[in-house]
């Protein structure tokens, strides 16, 4: 069976966690931005490589609901969707995913919008989302993936 999710797994440390013992916000956040690079890492290199030449991921906008808490020692799933795909620009959904006993509990769901960029820093533009990254994406989306045009 096929998941429309690219997941990473991760287990809470106690830097992780604010005064009162729960997950300080932030790092909801960095989780996101990791899962993405790790998903550049695992199914998209060509892409990373082109990251680390001229081509630009901004993101535009992060976002972050949160249902239950976390605490030191949990293990939580980060998985991300692909919600929408334009020219230039991609969608991501977030799920946090508590995995204890057996079972799994959604506690929280984020987003984030990037804008694809090429240039240098003072003078970028926006470029087409690259080929390679389309197809990457392709198997996490319910519905065949398309770029705009």
């Amino acid at each position: 069976m096929s998941q429309d999710y690219y997941e990473i797994r991760h287990v809470v440390g106690f830097e992780e966690t604010n005064l009162v013992g729960n997950v300080y916000y932030v790092n909801y956040l960095r989780w996101q931005g990791r899962c993405r690079e790790l998903f550049l890492k695992d199914k998209a290199p060509t892409v990373l490589r082109e990251v680390q030449d001229d081509l630009k991921l901004f993101t535009l906008k992060v976002e972050c609901e949160f249902f239950t808490e976390l605490a030191a020692f949990d293990e939580v799933a980060i998985r991300m969707s692909l919600v929408d795909l334009g020219p230039s620009r991609l969608e991501f959904s977030f799920d946090y995913v508590l995995l204890a006993d057996g079972t799994e509990t959604l506690v929280g769901r984020g987003r984030q919008k990037i804008a694809c960029m090429r240039g240098p820093n003072q003078n970028t533009v926006p470029t087409r989302v690259p080929e390679d990254l389309v197809a990457a994406l392709e198997p996490y989306r319910g519905e065949p993936v398309r770029q705009a045009v």
